[in-house]
């Protein structure tokens, strides 16, 4: 099986000591931390639910069968991984109100747990939600004092703010449709597809750029033109790139790479010369994009987890901490341990 980010550089150098992740499903746990408080009242009934070696998908699926719904009637905030245990809420539109009887549903999946039930007065919505709390367990590790070495730098320094290999698809295979469908325009109505594809593509272009200011050691260096959270409307400029870099330092302001739009890079001079080629060097992706009237964003180039503790046990290490929405547990992983693959029975 092929690494797809394998060609992306890394922060702290490729890890030299080798580790399995999710050898078992307990060895990846994840927590969803929503943001906000419930009305306790509405036409939505939110279910919080554990499940163990099971797709968001299929259980949602499942659920609405036990409900008496159709399937587009359950939603939740983000997609968990099958191969975890994890703890997410998912919402089911039951505007009659009544709580339907969940009994032989959880008979049926003892893998699956209803930990707490509510009412809202709204769906949740894909991305609605603050960030993931994480407890992994590394496994079979070859070298544990350099991975605790590793884990000191992420800790005080961050990693690179990559996309996980799971937003490509197994072995790049969203990635290579996005290609595709650009290059032949394909059209759809299938919303799903799309703003799979759509992602994909966004999330290659941003990976190549990180990449980029890594190969050029310029990852930490503010460049002239270079957009930073917190002064979007004003690339960096020679007059104001002091006061910029001081905010960088005192972690209130962080700098961005692209998440490619069809409008023009809002970056100028060095820093629009640096991320300008990657653009370039994926029309098909940029067709897409260009096709689908996708808008310009931005996004930080470093990731710095939250209230990240460890400990270890011969050859396991475990990490717990804390990520905001849209960041990707796997990428604190790559900068720690080369994984090695799990072979799974299913």
């Amino acid at each position: 099986m092929s690494d797809v980010l394998s060609q992306f550089h890394y922060l702290h150098g490729k890890p030299t000591a080798k580790a399995k992740l999710k050898a078992k499903a307990e060895h990846f746990k994840v927590s969803e931390d929503l943001g906000y408080e419930f009305t306790g009242s509405g036409e939505h009934l939110m279910l919080r639910i554990r499940k163990t070696g099971e797709n968001t998908s299929f259980v949602a699926n499942e659920l609405a069968k036990t409900c008496g719904v159709k399937s587009k009637d359950i939603s939740w905030a983000g997609l968990k991984d099958r191969h975890a245990v994890t703890e997410q809420w998912l919402s089911v539109h039951l505007p009659k109100g009544g709580t339907p009887d969940f009994g032989a549903f959880l008979t049926q999946y003892p893998s699956i747990e209803i930990l707490d039930m509510t009412r809202h007065n709204k769906k949740l919505r894909p991305g609605d939600l603050a960030g993931n709390d994480f407890e992994i367990t590394l496994s079979d590790v070859t070298d544990v004092d350099d991975v605790i070495a590793r884990i000191e730098k992420v800790s005080n320094v961050g990693v690179p703010n990559y996309f996980g290999s799971q937003r490509f698809g197994n072995q790049g295979n969203n990635l290579e449709e996005a290609r595709r469908w650009g290059r032949e325009n394909v059209r759809t109505r299938n919303q799903n597809k799309r703003s799979l594809y759509l992602s994909s593509a966004r999330s290659w272009i941003f990976n190549r750029i990180v990449s980029a200011r890594l190969e050029q050691n310029v990852f930490n260096a503010l460049l002239i033109g270079d957009i930073v959270t917190g002064f979007e409307s004003t690339p960096v400029t020679e007059d104001n790139s002091a006061s910029i870099e001081q905010a960088i330092a005192g972690q209130e302001a962080m700098i961005t790479a692209a998440l490619a739009g069809d409008n023009a890079l809002p970056t100028q001079e060095k820093a629009q010369q640096l991320e300008q080629p990657h653009l370039d060097d994926e029309p098909d992706l940029m067709a897409l994009i260009r096709g689908n009237r996708m808008r310009h964003d931005r996004r930080s180039i470093l990731l710095q987890p939250k209230n990240l503790t460890w400990s270890h046990t011969d050859d396991q290490v475990t990490l717990k901490f804390s990520l905001d929405a849209g960041s990707f547990a796997t990428s604190i992983v790559r900068e720690l341990v080369e994984e090695e693959i799990v072979e799974r029975v299913y």
